[in-house]
């Protein structure tokens, strides 16, 4: 992570160098989640406890997910002598790290008998206390003053896990009578646009959920699962879907109605995820095109769509507590360009639709340079755009919890030249 490799790129390349079977490759993910959400603590800890420069960057990445553990509130999930113990273990197997077995020791028997004086120093930082880059902090409490903080410290969290029933198996009732069967415990939320969705009390690995591997049910946020709803695609419309792995919204649409949709990719290992989630839902296939939705010339066939979903590439600022590597990815400046990009994207797919037609317009972002401000934007430069009723930016939680996402509903006036 830490060299600009997501953990979601990182985590199947380290499981097939180490052969890891799937609790060992579930351990890796869930301890690498709770370090990274300590790792601004973890960072201003280090600083304290040994100000030079750590050498080599092994080790000070081993120190910062020990100290990010170490450092967790009571009661932590692993005990103390376990991690000063392991930690230094660690720090012997590695020959970069060898002579460092007593450093490492030092230091976290350090923070075991001086926890409590370390730890006010430390979060008196804003981003030990918050765990994340100072850039992001400001960001967020200058677009969100009053709610910044509760949003900040959601992030600290493990998110709920939400459920979406596919109808044409099932009722979303009938489902949750199997899932009460099973032991599992959950609740349906009764706002509009989440007639499908559950939300499960406590989290579980998917292969427990009953009939998962047949197409059942799927795993998506609450905010998602509002798309296809508000795109509204009716039988027989032609649709597209313009960012479409890994099929997540593209399945709900099928779900919903028999139509001719297509599905873009540009990423071809990330197109290959579509037609896997149509095929596990059992549902008809779309037309899946490895293509860059940004260039139509490369792709389009010239016929007009009745509905466009553009789920664009963002920040990803509102899921950054399923995804707490992202909030250390991201630079300050990565915001304009995807800025830029949105709005390359909007305005090349806009000629596509029909007069009367939709675009929705998504990004799971948090700022408003990628929600309201690029929403005002389009509508500025296109007369022919109208803006109608969509829940705008979603702030992370809520009852039920749900991530943070952006949405705006244009039509394209019917007068308009097709």
């Amino acid at each position: 992570m830490l060299r600009g490799e997501s953990l979601a790129a990182a985590l199947p390349r380290l499981s097939a160098q180490g052969a890891w079977d799937g609790p060992r490759r579930g351990a890796a993910q869930a301890l690498g989640f709770e370090a990274l959400r300590g790792l601004g603590r973890a960072r201003a800890l280090l600083r304290l406890l040994y100000p030079r420069r750590v050498k080599p960057a092994q080790l000070e990445h081993l120190l910062l997910v020990a100290l990010a553990l170490l450092s967790l509130p009571e009661p932590r999930p692993y005990a103390d002598h376990t991690l000063v113990f392991e930690a230094v273990q660690a720090s012997a197997s590695r020959s970069a790290t060898r002579g460092a077995r007593g450093l490492v020791n030092a230091l976290l028997r350090r923070l075991q008998t001086d926890r409590e004086s370390l730890l006010a120093q430390a979060l008196e930082q804003p981003e030990a206390r918050y765990n994340h880059p100072q850039w992001w902090i400001d960001a967020l409490q200058a677009a969100w003053p009053r709610e910044a903080q509760r949003v900040l410290e959601l992030a600290s969290r493990p998110a709920p896990l939400a459920l979406r029933v596919n109808p044409r198996q099932a009722s979303r009732a009938q489902y949750l009578e199997r899932l009460h069967a099973a032991g599992i415990e959950a609740t349906a939320p009764c706002e509009p646009g989440l007639e499908q969705a559950l939300v499960l009390e406590q989290a579980l690995p998917v292969g427990r959920l009953p009939g998962f591997d047949d197409g059942a049910v799927s795993v998506q946020d609450l905010s998602a699962q509002l798309a296809a709803g508000l795109l509204d695609v009716q039988p027989g419309m032609r649709a597209l879907d313009a960012c479409a792995a890994p099929g997540g919204k593209t399945a709900h649409i099928l779900e919903r109605a028999d139509c001719e949709l297509l599905a873009l990719e540009r990423d071809a290992a990330r197109a290959t995820r579509i037609g896997d989630t149509l095929r596990r839902l059992r549902l008809a296939a779309a037309q899946v095109q490895v293509a860059d939705a940004a260039q139509p010339s490369g792709w389009w066939d010239g016929r007009a769509f009745d509905r466009i979903l553009l789920d664009a590439p963002c920040s990803a600022s509102g899921i950054s507590r399923r995804h707490p590597d992202i909030r250390w990815l991201r630079r300050p400046d990565d915001i304009a360009a995807l800025a830029t990009q949105q709005r390359q994207l909007l305005d090349a797919l806009w000629p596509l639709l029909r007069p009367g037609g939709r675009l929705l317009y998504v990004t799971c972002s948090l700022f408003p340079a990628e929600g309201a401000e690029q929403a005002a934007s389009f509508l500025a430069r296109r007369p022919d755009a109208l803006a109608l009723v969509a829940p705008g930016q979603i702030l992370p939680g809520g009852s039920p919890e749900r991530d943070g996402f952006f949405y705006a509903l244009f039509a394209k006036r019917d007068d308009a030249p097709a």
